[in-house]
């Protein structure tokens, strides 16, 4: 036999050992398989919290990760555990595990396992900041979508109890798991553009009021239970907010939930690209863990777009990075000598010597909303045969566990998440107050502005029996 291939530790090998053998196993400081030491903490035990389309996928991404395993799944949707249930079990005959995962609603049931050594938080974003506190709580290191949360104060307190407990928690903001952006971020930070006196950062339109009509709500949904802490009289039942799916057919959701899109539920798109976007020049500019000092609505003292003000002196702006194609989201660093372009899968730079050849990528599209739709249901249709995927990001969740088994701060820990979300609230704000607001980045004040301490997107009273 080859004695490099003899050395090297097959996967499913290693997934097998991990799940089938490691019970008994866990008295021995480590085991050999072909000649390498194997530590029995190698192994990763999760537990899935939130099941829609965009947990699905973060499965299939940590599906890829060496030594993960899954053992459950909740939702406030039946049908959403019953999926995830299937799809996971026959990943692990593929495996040659024996298949077995436990399905919940209530995540607090999960949470008490001790077997789970962490959890992925795929809820709406109203969600987070308790589902993510109780899990710090009970022992369990985090991966948790973006934004972090939905208001600032979860923020803050998301943030201290997860180093309070001392818990591993990453965001998802997966860009920052990507070349082209790290690339980006490199390169402002080098200085190879001179001086940044503009950022713009392309996200999106700030969330709208609800106006859904109410319709009756399906018996494999708990309703109340994916309300939550909201409370808001105003909330009620539409599928967009909760897209429904097929068993048998298999069926997958035809649209991102929509509770994103609304003021009572979500944040808009100023958070949900913001997220990324925001989150990118934040960590290009030096404000990782802080944030602006002032913000400005559009069409307020002269501003042409929603503006944020650091105090390096930076200005950012919500608007086209690319002229040409004002409804592609990315970013542009405008500096004194020289620009640079970055979103998915494309990197431009003023002095294109710069940029490596595998990361320059193709320009984006200037798709309109339309056009978006139909691309998603194009992937979705892929999807639908066994082919494809949507936004999977293997080396976001690789870091992840990485951190859970050496301890260290993952590339979007907590801090950072709650100063990027921190800044998509604010940017709300402004727009919903319509002037501009001061902010205090240092103390997370707001000085002696009482409309903005009494905002709903600083702090709001949890529903009934709720308390963050």
């Amino acid at each position: 036999m080859d004695s490099k291939k003899s050395n090297q530790l097959d996967r499913r090998k290693f997934l097998g050992l991990s799940a089938l053998g490691l019970s008994s196993l866990t008295i021995l400081p480590s085991w050999t398989i072909n000649g390498i030491k194997i530590a029995p903490s190698d192994r990763v035990t999760m537990g899935f919290i939130g099941l829609g389309q965009q947990g699905m996928n973060d499965f299939r991404s940590f599906s890829a990760v060496p030594g993960v395993e899954v053992v459950a799944g909740c939702d406030v949707d039946s049908m959403k555990t019953e999926r995830f249930k299937r799809t996971v079990e026959e990943w692990q005959q593929s495996l040659g595990l024996s298949p077995r995962v436990d399905k919940y609603e209530q995540y607090e049931e999960l949470l008490e396992r001790k077997d789970i050594d962490a959890v992925e938080i795929c809820t709406p974003d109203h969600w987070h900041a308790l589902q993510t506190i109780h899990a710090c709580q009970a022992g369990k290191d985090v991966y948790v979508q973006k934004p972090l949360s939905f208001t600032i104060v979860e923020a803050e307190k998301m943030v201290r109890v997860a180093n309070d407990t001392k818990r591993i928690v990453q965001v998802g903001s997966q860009q920052r798991s990507s070349a082209e952006f790290q690339k980006a971020i490199a390169l402002v930070q080098s200085g190879a553009i001179g001086h940044i006196d503009k950022v713009y950062a392309k996200v999106g339109d700030p969330p709208a009021p609800l106006d859904l009509p109410e319709m009756k709500v399906p018996g494999n949904l708990n309703f109340n239970l994916w309300m939550g802490p909201l409370n808001d009289p105003k909330i009620h039942y539409h599928p967009d907010l909760c897209p429904p799916i097929s068993l048998d057919p298999a069926e997958r959701e035809k649209l991102w939930g929509a509770w994103r899109w609304y003021r009572e539920t979500g944040n808009g798109f100023t958070a949900d690209w913001g997220a990324h976007m925001f989150d990118i020049a934040q960590a290009a500019i030096g404000m990782d863990g802080s944030g602006p000092a002032e913000i400005i609505p559009k069409g307020v003292d002269g501003a042409d777009y929603l503006t944020f003000k650091y105090l390096n002196g930076v200005v950012m702006t919500e608007q086209p990075y690319l002229e040409d194609m004002p409804n592609a989201q990315g970013i542009k660093f405008v500096g004194d000598d020289g620009w640079i372009e970055v979103a998915r899968g494309y990197l431009a730079c003023s002095k294109s010597e710069l940029v490596p050849d595998e990361l320059r990528g193709r320009r984006p599209r200037n798709l309109t909303p339309e056009e978006r739709r139909k691309m998603f249901e194009e992937m979705q249709k892929a999807q639908a045969k066994g082919g494809g995927s949507f936004e999977i990001s293997s080396p976001h969740m690789d870091d992840f566990i990485s951190c859970v088994r050496s301890r260290q701060k993952p590339i979007a820990p907590v801090e950072v998440g709650a100063s990027t979300a921190i800044t998509c609230c604010l940017g709300n704000m402004a727009t919903e107050l319509q002037r501009s607001v001061k902010w205090n980045p240092a103390t997370h004040s707001f000085g002696t502005d009482k409309e903005a301490w009494n905002h709903r997107l600083y702090d709001y009273e949890y529903r009934g029996s709720y308390k963050l």
